[in-house]
């Protein structure tokens, strides 16, 4: 493990010598990831990329490198999708999740290469770090941290940080 990482610990993410509250899936830690479970994959992800809301969060407060969700930026979720696991565009005829939300879990995300680059029908998709619903409230299976929390480890991560799952 590198300080670049991030860590998922039964008491928080560590990151940078420092812990913070967080959630996973409702499903809990799995080794045997499938599509639709609520589970948060065991292993080692690289953060491949951050989405961001232009209108709930200014360009200059998160990462360069992050690219704004657009109106009609969606995340196919269906197994049988040619583009299963990757960013859509509205209209859309498979199954998928709308990036622009009416709450603010999406207002920045970043994203896993869990079953990405490749993915694997089934094997779960839209594995992503972003703003939790509340402190309680478990995720579909991605991790979930305070806004603060989030921009703040955005803002410091290396193209070598990973999500360390175990």
């Amino acid at each position: 493990m590198k300080s670049s990482d991030l860590i998922l610990t039964p008491t928080g993410l560590l990151f940078q010598n420092r812990r913070f509250p967080c959630t996973i899936g409702r499903g809990g830690i799995t080794a045997d990831k499938h599509e639709g479970d609520g589970g948060t994959p065991v292993g080692a992800h690289r953060i491949v990329g951050a989405l961001y809301r232009p209108d709930r969060i200014a360009k200059t407060a998160v990462p360069k490198w992050a690219v704004p969700i657009r109106p009609g930026d969606l995340w196919s979720d269906d197994p049988n999708d040619f583009d299963y696991n990757q960013l859509v565009r509205a209209p859309y005829p498979y199954s998928h999740e709308q990036l622009t939300r009416s709450d603010p879990q999406y207002d920045l995300i970043l994203i896993t290469d869990w079953n990405w680059d490749d993915p694997t029908p089934g094997a779960g998709s839209a594995i992503f770090i972003h703003t939790w619903r509340s402190p309680s409230h478990p995720t579909a299976g991605c991790i979930g941290l305070s806004r603060h929390s989030l921009l703040w480890i955005a803002n410091r991560l290396r193209p070598e940080s990973r999500l360390i799952v175990r």
